[in-house]
C-alpha cells in the first residue's frame, strides 16, 4: 500500500521537528520543556499538557491565566474524548439588570464580562480522568517559574508593554489597581529579558496543586473571588463558582479529503471552521497560489460566520443544531451563494483575542490538544488581590438582544472563540492541531487543514504560510507576505483588502502528526511568536 502522502519524507520538511518518544508544542519553550519533562519522568501526553497549560499561565500571562477557560480534545486507546471547561456566567446577571443600570452593550472591562473561569477544573477532569503522575507533580515546574522568576521573551515582552499601556488610559477604577500591583508593580510592563516572578501566582498554583484544584471552587481562593467581587458590587458569587463542573462532550466531524477534522461542539466555534470546509469540498483545490483558491476560501468563511454568529451559543439555547448546519443539505444551498465577485454579508464584526494553545503526544499513542485563554490578552483587567489570578471577560461575546440565541441569561454559557482541532483518518489518529487568537481560530483551522490536506505542505510549512483574516463585510486583512499578485486579483473580485502590519492578528498556531506505520512524529509551531517544539 503506498504511504500516505502526509508522512512522507518529501523535500521542503525544512523546520519540522522529527521524534519518537514524545512531543510537546507551543507558544512558550520554557513551557514548551515543562511538558517534555513530565513525559521524561513517565507522564503521559495528558500529564504533560496539564504541566504545560499550567506553566503558561505564568509564563505567558498576556494570553491566558488561572482565570480563564479552557478546552481539549484527547485520543486515547482508540477514542476521541471532549472536554469543555467554559464557566457560565453569573447566575444573578440579567439584560435588565443591566439596563437598570445604564449598561446597553457588555463592556470589555471590569465585573460585568466575568463569567467562572474553567480552567482550572480542566486541568483536574483530565488528570482525574486519564493522567499517570500526581497532581502535585504536575504544578511544580509552573509554582518553580512563578516563585524563582522567568526571563521575558520578545513577542511576550511586546504584547506585555502594549497592554500596560492601553490599560494605563482605560484601567483607572480602583478595582483595577490589582492588575497593576500584579503585572506592572513598577509603573510599567517588565522588558524583554527582564526577570519576572509573581509569589501570588505561586501561592495559589499551590493551593490549587494542594486541593486537586477544589479551592478554586469550593474552598479558600473561591472566598477571595466573592469578597473581590461583592466589593465592587460585581456579580460573581461563590455560588456560582461551586456549581461549576466541566462538560464531557462528544467531538463534531465533517469528513474532508479522505481525513476527519474533528471540534468541540457549541458553545465553541469550531463549528464555524467545519462549516466552512463542508462548504469547500465540493472542488478540488490543486493550486494554493490562486485566486480562485483564496476567493473561495473567504467567501466559504464568510458564509460560515455568518450563521456561527447568529446561532452558535450553549447548545439548548440554540434554535437550530450542529447536525442540521453540518449536514450536506445545508453545506449545498449555503455553497450556491459563493459566485465570482464577493458577498458583503450582514453579520458582526470580528475582533482580536489572546489565547494560548499546545499539542502533545507520547510513545503510547496518547495525543492532546489542548487550548485555553483570558480573552482579549489580560481578560476584564481585574486580578483578585494578592492571588494572581486575572480574571477573564468571555461575557463580552453575549448578546443584548432578547431575541438573539446567545443572548445574556444568568448561569448560560456563551458563544466562546478558542478551540481545539484534531485530524483522523479511518479509526487512526492523525494528530492534534490549533490557531489562537480570537475570531481568527476558524479561519486559522480552515488555513492550515487545506495547506495540510489540499496543498500537501508539512506541519511547519502549513503554519509558516502567509495567512489571512475576514474582518468583516468585503474587509479582508492579509500578511505583509501575502502574495502582491493574489492581493490585486482578490480586489478586482471585489474583496476590500488591507495588508496588515507586521504582528498582525493572525493567530499563533501548533501542530503534531504520527505516522500510524512507525509511530514517529512531525511537528511544527508559530513562527509569529516564541514558539517551541520540544522533543525527544
Amino acid at each position: 500500500m503506498e504511504k500516505d502522502y502526509l508522512f512522507n519524507p518529501y523535500p521542503s520538511q525544512r523546520m519540522t521537528t522529527f521524534a519518537k518518544n514524545g512531543m510537546v508544542a507551543t507558544s512558550q519553550p520554557l513551557a514548551a520543556q515543562a511538558g517534555l519533562d513530565i513525559l521524561k519522568k513517565g507522564g503521559n501526553a495528558v500529564d504533560a499538557a496539564i504541566a504545560t497549560a499550567a506553566c503558561l499561565t505564568v509564563v505567558e500571562p498576556t494570553s491566558n491565566g488561572i482565570g480563564g477557560d479552557a478546552f481539549a480534545l484527547v485520543w486515547t486507546k482508540g477514542k476521541l474524548h471532549g472536554l469543555n471547561a467554559s464557566g457560565p456566567s453569573p447566575q444573578s446577571i440579567s439584560i435588565d439588570l443591566l439596563k437598570e443600570r445604564g449598561v446597553h452593550e457588555i463592556p470589555k472591562y471590569g465585573w460585568t464580562p466575568v463569567t467562572v473561569p474553567g480552567a482550572p477544573s480542566a486541568w483536574a477532569a483530565l488528570s482525574e480522568r486519564f493522567g499517570k503522575m500526581s497532581f502535585k507533580e504536575l504544578l511544580k515546574p509552573a509554582i518553580e517559574y512563578a516563585e524563582k522568576g522567568y526571563p521575558i521573551s520578545p513577542t511576550l515582552g511586546k504584547f506585555w508593554k502594549a497592554a500596560a499601556d492601553h490599560f494605563k488610559s482605560v484601567l483607572t477604577d480602583d478595582e483595577f489597581k490589582h492588575w497593576f500591583d500584579t503585572f506592572a508593580p513598577d509603573g510599567k510592563a517588565p522588558e524583554v529579558g527582564d526577570l519576572w516572578r509573581s509569589e501570588g501566582h505561586a501561592q495559589t498554583l499551590r493551593e490549587l496543586a494542594e486541593t486537586n484544584t477544589e479551592s478554586f471552587y469550593r474552598g479558600k481562593i473561591a472566598d477571595k473571588i466573592d469578597a473581590f467581587s461583592k466589593k465592587y458590587d460585581g456579580f460573581l458569587r461563590r455560588e456560582d463558582l461551586a456549581d461549576f463542573k466541566p462538560e464531557w462532550v462528544d467531538p463534531i466531524s465533517v469528513e474532508y479529503r479522505g481525513y476527519k477534522v474533528w471540534e468541540i461542539p457549541p458553545n465553541g466555534q469550531g463549528i464555524i471552521a467545519l462549516m466552512a470546509l463542508n462548504f469547500m469540498k465540493d472542488s478540488e483545490y490543486t493550486h494554493k497560489e490562486d485566486v480562485d483558491t483564496y476567493h473561495k476560501q473567504i467567501e466559504a468563511l464568510k458564509l460560515a460566520f455568518m450563521d456561527g454568529l447568529k446561532y452558535v451559543t450553549e447548545s439548548k439555547s440554540m434554535t437550530t443544531t450542529a447536525e442540521t448546519l453540518l449536514s450536506d443539505a445545508y453545506a449545498e444551498e449555503r455553497r450556491k451563494l459563493i459566485g465570482e465577485k464577493a458577498i458583503d454579508p450582514s453579520s458582526g464584526a470580528p475582533s482580536k483575542g489572546g489565547t494560548v494553545y499546545l499539542a502533545t503526544a507520547d510513545s503510547e499513542g496518547n495525543m492532546v490538544s489542548f487550548i485555553q485563554s483570558n480573552y482579549m490578552g489580560f481578560g476584564s483587567g481585574l486580578v483578585v488581590p494578592g492571588t494572581g489570578i486575572a480574571l477573564q471577560n468571555r461575557g463580552h461575546n453575549f448578546s443584548m438582544d432578547p431575541e438573539h440565541d446567545n443572548r445574556l441569561e444568568g448561569g448560560k454559557k456563551t458563544y466562546h472563540t478558542i478551540i481545539p482541532g484534531f485530524l483522523t483518518k479511518g479509526d487512526q489518529p492523525v494528530g492534534p492541531f490549533g490557531v489562537m487568537g480570537g475570531f481568527m481560530q476558524p479561519q486559522g483551522h480552515l488555513q492550515v487543514i487545506m495547506n495540510t490536506l489540499d496543498f500537501h505542505l508539512n506541519p511547519q510549512t502549513a503554519l509558516d504560510a502567509p495567512r489571512w483574516q475576514w474582518i468583516e463585510g468585503r474587509k479582508v486583512l492579509v500578511e505583509p507576505s501575502f502574495p502582491n499578485h493574489i492581493a490585486q486579483a482578490l480586489a478586482r473580485k471585489g474583496h476590500h483588502i488591507q495588508v496588515a502590519l507586521e504582528g498582525g492578528p493572525f493567530g499563533r498556531g501548533q501542530i503534531i502528526w504520527r505516522d500510524p506505520e512507525t509511530g514517529v512524529l512531525s511537528g511544527g509551531t508559530e513562527s509569529r511568536t516564541d514558539g517551541s517544539v520540544a522533543a525527544w
